[in-house]
């Protein structure tokens, strides 16, 4: 990523975590590594469930959603298992995005179904 990508980045989660907490979701952690599985974006929780949420967002002409693409989505439910395992968690869990379009933001829940 460009410096100019992450300052993006960086702002687009800002805003996702802010959207988030306004809709009751407890913030747990941002930019999550798992060694070289990948990064989770934003990890909360709501309601007793974990949310491991992948922020996207694009320019006026193309949906952010195609950004998560098959590679990228297994990425993410790979760290989302090794975040589970390595802080010994049972708990419901879900894979989420969180589209950033034009301004507006929706949250999609269990993308993987």
């Amino acid at each position: 990523m460009t410096q100019n990508n992450t300052s993006i980045g960086n702002a687009n989660e800002t805003l996702a975590t802010k959207f988030l907490e306004q809709n009751n979701f407890s913030i747990v952690e941002r930019n999550y590594y798992a060694r070289k599985l990948g990064e989770i974006d934003i990890i909360a929780s709501k309601n007793s469930v974990l949310h491991f949420i992948e922020v996207k967002s694009a320019g006026a002409d193309f949906d952010p959603i195609y950004n998560i693409t098959p590679t990228k989505l297994r990425k993410v439910i790979n760290s989302a298992y090794y975040y589970i395992k390595e802080r010994k968690l049972d708990m419901a869990f879900s894979i989420d995005a969180l589209i950033i379009r034009k301004g507006d933001i929706e949250l999609i829940e269990n993308i993987t179904l």
